[in-house]
């Protein structure tokens, strides 16, 4: 069984990106249950951090398809009910993603 996690920045995210010490710590509180949660998963927790860059975004299609990573979908909406879709995404209910269908 393949467990996902989602959570806040981990110690690790502020050292690659040289942040100060202290929001290290921070970083290490705030994610402290989610990493304790994967340890017992017999897993590891890695906060992804996206920007815009070709590179990620590429290493990110081959995880997807790979089955290494797997997004969660809450509703799919054709493009024809746009409004509906921004409808639920106000209403904060959403578990996952909202994607909208173009064709």
């Amino acid at each position: 069984m393949k467990l996902q996690f989602s959570g806040p920045p981990d110690p690790e995210f502020a050292r690659q990106k040289r942040l100060n010490p202290v929001l290290g710590l921070v970083f290490r509180l705030i994610s402290r249950k989610v990493r304790q949660a994967a340890k017992r998963a017999g897993t590891g927790y890695v906060f992804l951090f996206m920007q815009a860059d070709g590179a990620q975004l590429a290493k990110i299609t081959e995880l997807v398809e790979s089955g290494a990573i797997k997004p969660v979908v809450d509703r799919v909406f054709p493009f024809e009910a746009l409004n509906d879709a921004l409808a639920y995404i106000e209403t904060g209910r959403a578990k996952g993603k909202v994607v909208i269908r173009l064709t």
